[in-house]
């Protein structure tokens, strides 16, 4: 009997202690926002409760679920009867689709931890064109301001384009000069372009009037509104490689073709810093037909190179001569190993590009 009464007692002593405690009640504890646009910002519903209990209610802390939200509340104790607020604010920026989170509520009340819920559907804000241009030249916008027109075969065509629009909030005018290069057409979609408004750089390159083979590089002016600026922020610089053209030969023609033989590595050996040394690389026909070595491209300007002009006939040899002079960036070249590459471009079917490794020793 007094194993009772002495747990109803304690019972009681804690119901009477929790009557003494703060109690917080919310009038709601979820808020759909519905659909709301991206373009229109941030949104912000309160959340309203009230201290039931009978002593001060304390929030001690108001987080929510992701960095997108952001809770603002009532910081000074609530007295019971007494109402307080959390304010939930949403950033709907770059953020489209359907979300839901959670706002969680430390205090001192019978309950320490509460929630409460926001929800709804993000509408992404119209694209806008220049948010896809990242290049600035001026008051234009570009997506790119390279253009390749990859590998063309010898008679090709082949057309490229690069996007353009305008950022600013007025008409803008757009030309394109380029460096008169006869198997370049350029040409512009838009020359008059208002605020938003969006156009093209049209290009063709025509590799039938192109006299050189392998890889092209060329450029091309911007004009906006008229003003010519000779830099490099407002040039376009454009790519292509024009190959031999062997897709339409017969059997029998291939059977022909001529054949180059020469050396695929040369060693030029020890050469003085500031010094030169000369190589003749020697090239052989050992085909039917005539070899032609259209082009020998130098892309590392370190060596200057005579190259046989006209055919080489059927079992006939000539030279490529190679000079180097051992300066690089107009000093001599520093002690060390040293490799380089060449290409001859000819009209051997088997070795159209062949590939020659030039290797010399500085000390």
């Amino acid at each position: 009997m007094k194993k009772i009464i002495s747990l109803f007692t304690l019972a009681l002593c804690a119901t009477m202690m929790m009557a003494q405690q703060p109690v917080i009640t919310f009038t709601r504890t979820e808020h759909d926002f519905g659909k709301i646009n991206e373009a229109d910002g941030r949104v912000t519903t309160i959340f309203e409760f009230k201290n039931e209990g009978m002593a001060a209610l304390v929030l001690s802390n108001v987080r929510a679920s992701c960095g997108c939200t952001t809770p603002k509340w009532t910081r000074e104790p609530i007295e019971p009867g007494q109402t307080g607020q959390i304010t939930v604010t949403y950033n709907p920026n770059g953020r489209p689709g359907r979300f839901q989170k959670t706002v969680t509520i430390t205090s001192n009340a019978t309950e320490p931890t509460t929630r409460v819920y926001i929800k709804g559907e993000v509408i992404p804000k119209p694209a806008q064109p220049v948010n896809n241009y990242p290049i600035q030249m001026g008051e234009l916008s570009l997506k790119s301001k390279s253009l390749n027109f990859g590998s063309l075969k010898k008679g090709e065509k082949r057309q490229r384009e690069i996007e353009y629009a305008n950022h600013t909030d007025h008409e803008i005018t757009v030309e394109l000069a380029t460096l008169g290069d006869n198997y370049l057409v350029a040409q512009t979609s838009l020359e008059k372009l208002q605020p938003n408004e969006t156009g093209k750089f049209i290009f063709v390159f025509n590799s039938e009037a192109c006299k050189l083979y392998g890889p092209i590089e060329t450029t091309a002016l911007v004009v906006v509104n008229k003003k010519q600026v000779n830099s490099n922020e407002f040039k376009l610089n454009l790519k292509a490689e024009v190959n031999e053209d062997f897709s339409q030969l017969s059997t029998e023609q291939l059977q022909q073709a001529p054949i180059l033989q020469t050396e695929a590595s040369i060693d030029l050996g020890i050469v003085a810093p500031g010094k030169k040394v000369s190589y003749a690389l020697p090239i052989q026909n050992i085909g039917a037909n005539p070899l032609m070595i259209h082009r020998v491209y130098n892309p590392n300007n370190l060596f200057n190179i005579v190259a046989p002009k006209g055919a080489i006939k059927s079992g006939k040899k000539t030279t490529v001569k190679i000079d180097l002079t051992a300066i690089m960036d107009g000093k001599p070249m520093a002690a060390g190993a040293y490799s380089r590459q060449i290409t001859l471009y000819t009209n051997d079917p088997q070795q159209a590009k062949k590939v020659v490794t030039i290797n010399w020793q500085v000390q």
